[in-house]
């Protein structure tokens, strides 16, 4: 029988890019997997994010049964970047791509006697043709996942084809209960081998059973009364294939599942087992402080806990392909997800390049077929951030063909950036769409979102249009009575989370929502809001110690557990007499003290979530209180003369002129004054690397980027790649109104060198 030996620990490692060694180092540091050599400068600033080739290497013996006619192989779940894997000095594997499990056969390289030197070989490097090329998030490097020995017998459930399980389980609700597909793919087998099936259903008994030749192993078995999977019913059973010859067990696969069906209308939004069930979620990268994306299972495990308590039904999982221990979660829980492959960004136009999104999504889709969570996959995101062109929607349309020849049982989805326009040839591609979102924070008002979706949706009444990403950043420290757009405030996150939630309960026709993030995460190149390397837009800190104000929300409106949440606890000094005390709740009613005194009652409308009452403080301490029939929560809070200057971002006045409604606060003349491009001077129809190349006109569309965007122009770094061709003119979709009249006003007086 086939055995699974992980090597997680006993490795040398070098952050070096030292070379194949010829013996195990010694003198290399010593460290355990899951291990990434980013978990520090991947989440501290771009000057520090190492990005470059690293080794491992250990030493193991021959399993024993390969030594009786078996094979032996290396498993790495996966390996960022790239990889190339070494045994006894010899290449036996190569792999590019940093999230998706591959194997290889390493029989013929292992000596019978004696250890064995395995050495991997990883980069983060930038590479051509390999995605994701550019993102807005770190790009980890390491064995961050593991790496396991497999042994099995000379006959046995395949492993060489893109990482899979051997066995592909499809299971489809019919009257009076379910019929279970199943297709297992076996090598070296004899005419005498046969494949056992078995389905056992939740509770552990045996619900069906059959028995196919090893050479046409294809089957279907009838589940009488079959339990539906659904987010409140998780039901899995448990489908075994076992190779057998005569009366002897010589290999053995299961994999769980679970049963039902789903689609997406238009006017429905999301359906599943036939009701309508929209789609309301979080996205998650999968790193976490101080450990980068080398996690446990149990951590993943944990991430899912949060995400179900939240109320979620749906996890977008950004922007590649994520841990098994992470799916099984989702299918232990019922969470609806949405896995997709890393081709984001900057469109790389090169056939190699095609072909590793190719290989991408077919490891994707192989190796996660069985997983009754996945509904969806995902074929790109924000893809025509650097402009549109012929060639993404031809390499879409062979991305699609691919995910409906592997699986077409499932649909496949595309997230949008705000611009793409609503007749885009895109949206007759993938089944669905879903747009990205951040009015409200990247240009906007937060109540523009509505509208939009609603212009949207009567215009284009045939299209599912679902929210893939919406949201802002959060930083625990500030804090203020007035917040707005770019002051990065707790406060600012809730109002822009309060109103977004009203806005998609309102419209049920969403398929999908997908608040940006679940946890804040590493991004090296930000620098903003007074931290870096760091994307503040989690609901969770990315510690996982933290639930901000904003979480809450969420939960009001998606878990029915009765709650109750005071907004503001680390507001805690508050300057002045009066103060508004903020509070959600999904109860009927509250009542709300301050130091122990009834100050108000308030009797919820339907489907009231939010509610606000100013109430006076004593001098120094007070106690808020508040309670609903089966819910309270208490908090202190200290009257001060002046709030601590720690509350204010200290550029947040300046910055918030240039973000969110501060178009509005120039004359109308100069807001839509005609553009002009006088000869020889500058102006925003130039392109950033041209601007950056003259030191004067640099200095001008830099500061202004930098409030409008919160990133400063740094060539070669960060997100150049997408801009540096393109004008400020070209962007114009992406920056505030306003902005390229200011600009361009400035930059025309400035001679060009």
């Amino acid at each position: 029988m086939r055995e699974t030996i992980p090597l997680q620990d006993n490795w040398r490692f070098t952050r070096t890019d030292a070379g194949l060694p010829a013996a195990l180092p010694e003198d290399w540091e010593r460290v355990e997997l899951p291990h990434t050599w980013n978990n520090i400068d991947g989440q501290g600033g771009a000057e520090t994010y190492y990005r470059g080739s690293c080794w491992y290497a250990r030493t193991f013996r021959m399993p024993r049964q390969p030594l009786d006619g078996g094979r032996v192989y290396v498993e790495l779940p996966a390996a960022g970047q790239q990889a190339a894997v070494y045994v006894n000095g010899q290449r036996a594997a190569t792999h590019e791509g940093g999230y998706s499990a591959f194997r290889a056969d390493i029989t013929e390289l292992c000596a019978a006697e004696g250890d064995n030197l395995l050495v991997v070989n990883c980069s983060n490097a930038y590479k051509d043709g390999v995605y994701p090329q550019t993102a807005d998030f770190t790009f980890y490097g390491g064995l961050y996942r593991g790496v396991n020995l497999i042994s099995v017998p000379e006959a046995h459930f395949d492993l060489d084809y893109y990482g899979g399980s051997g066995l592909k389980v499809t299971p489809r609700p019919v009257e009076g209960g379910a019929v279970f597909a199943l297709e297992s793919f076996v090598n070296n087998a004899e005419p005498d081998y046969t494949v056992l099936y078995s389905v056992r259903d939740p509770e552990g008994r045996e619900a069906a059973a059959g028995t196919r030749p090893a050479d046409s192993a294809a089957a279907e078995l009838f589940v009488p009364d079959a339990l539906l999977w659904s987010p409140d019913t998780p039901n899995l059973y448990t489908v075994t294939a076992t190779l057998q010859r005569r009366n002897e067990a010589v290999d053995e696969v299961s994999v769980r599942t679970g049963v039902r069906s789903f689609s997406v209308d238009p006017g429905k939004g999301f359906l599943l087992n036939g009701v309508p069930t929209p789609l309301r979620g979080v996205s998650r990268h999968q790193d976490r402080l101080y450990k980068g994306n080398a996690l446990t299972a149990e951590e993943h495990r944990e991430d899912a806990e949060i995400i179900k308590e939240l109320g979620a039904n749906a996890v977008r999982l950004a922007h590649y392909q994520h841990s098994q221990d992470f799916y099984d979660a989702c299918d232990e829980l019922g969470l609806v997800v949405w896995a997709e492959i890393p081709f984001i960004s900057v469109f790389d136009p090169e056939p190699a390049a095609h072909q590793n999104c190719l290989q991408q999504l077919t490891e994707l889709i192989v190796q996660n077929y069985n997983h009754p969570s996945i509904c969806f996959w995902g074929l790109a995101n924000e893809i025509t951030i650097g402009g549109m062109n012929d060639k993404i929607p031809e390499n879409l349309r062979a991305l699609n063909a691919l995910a409906k020849r592997l699986d077409p049982t499932r649909l496949t989805t595309l997230a949008h950036l705000s611009n793409v326009p609503r007749d885009s040839v895109m949206h007759a591609i993938p089944d669905v769409i879903a747009y990205n979102h951040y009015m409200g924070w990247y240009g906007g008002r937060v109540e523009d979102n509505g509208p939009w979706l609603d212009e949207f949706h009567a215009a284009r009444p045939d299209l599912c249009l679902g929210l893939s990403e919406y949201g802002c950043e959060g930083i625990l420290t500030y804090h203020g009575p007035e917040p707005r757009c770019k002051d990065y405030s707790e406060e600012y996150q809730a109002l822009y989370h309060e109103h977004m939630a009203k806005v998609i309960a309102e419209r049920p026709w969403l398929w999908c929502s997908f608040v940006w993030n679940m946890f804040d995460f590493g991004a090296a190149n930000r620098d903003e809001g007074g931290v870096r390397g760091r994307n503040n837009k989690g609901l969770v800190t990315l510690d996982r110690r933290t639930k901000k104000d904003a979480y809450y929300i969420y939960k009001a409106y998606w878990n029915p557990e009765p709650m109750v949440h005071i907004c503001g606890k680390r507001y805690a000094q508050r300057a002045g007499e009066r103060t508004v005390i903020k509070f959600y709740t999904n109860e009927p009613e509250a009542r709300l003290y301050v130091n122990n005194d009834l100050v108000w009652w308030s009797k919820a409308e339907s489907g009231q979530r939010v509610f606000e009452h100013a109430v006076t403080l004593c001098p120094g301490r007070n106690w808020i209180t508040v309670r609903t029939p089966h819910a309270s929560d208490s908090t202190t809070l200290e009257r001060v003369e002046a709030e601590p200057a720690v509350y204010a971002l200290p550029d947040a006045g300046e910055r918030a002129k240039f973000t969110g409604n501060w178009f509005e606060k120039l004359e109308e003349s100069e807001r839509t004054e005609e553009l002009t491009f006088p000869e020889g001077r500058w102006s925003v129809r130039d392109t950033f690397e041209a601007l950056c190349a003259d030191p004067a006109a640099f200095a001008v569309i830099n500061k202004y980027m930098k409030l409008a965007t919160n990133f400063p122009l740094t060539p070669g770094e960060g997100n150049w790649k997408q801009i540096h061709d393109k004008s400020p003119e070209q962007l114009r979709d992406r920056l505030p109104e306003g902005f390229l009249q200011v600009v361009n006003r400035k930059l025309n007086k400035i001679e060009k060198p």
